[in-house]
């Protein structure tokens, strides 16, 4: 092969690279913490809107749920209808597990 051919493989392969680096979702793992809900106990047990904050928690703590869900302690709290509603309201469905 050429040095010209080289060059031209060398700088495809580079740009797909670049494409596929560029396509690459970052994935953070989440740490399960059901205290970081605790923003949003007040939406939960009364009928106020939830916060911002507890909408951003609710969203991070989203993977978190189906576990919550299977604690007897939490089920309580997490699996009411005001909990469904705090968690629609943020734009967040409600897990089916």
């Amino acid at each position: 092969m050429k040095k010209a051919s080289y060059t031209a493989v060398f700088s495809a392969a580079a740009v797909v690279v670049l494409l596929l680096l560029a396509e690459a979702k970052v994935s953070v793992a989440v740490t399960c913490s059901p205290t970081q809900l605790s923003s949003c106990v007040s939406a939960i047990t009364s009928s106020s809107p939830p916060s911002k904050l507890c909408c951003s928690k609710i969203k991070e703590q989203k993977p978190c749920l189906c576990q919550y869900l299977k604690n007897p302690n939490l089920k309580k709290f997490i699996n009411t209808p005001n909990a469904r509603k705090v968690a629609s309201t943020c734009g967040t469905p409600f897990p089916k597990c």
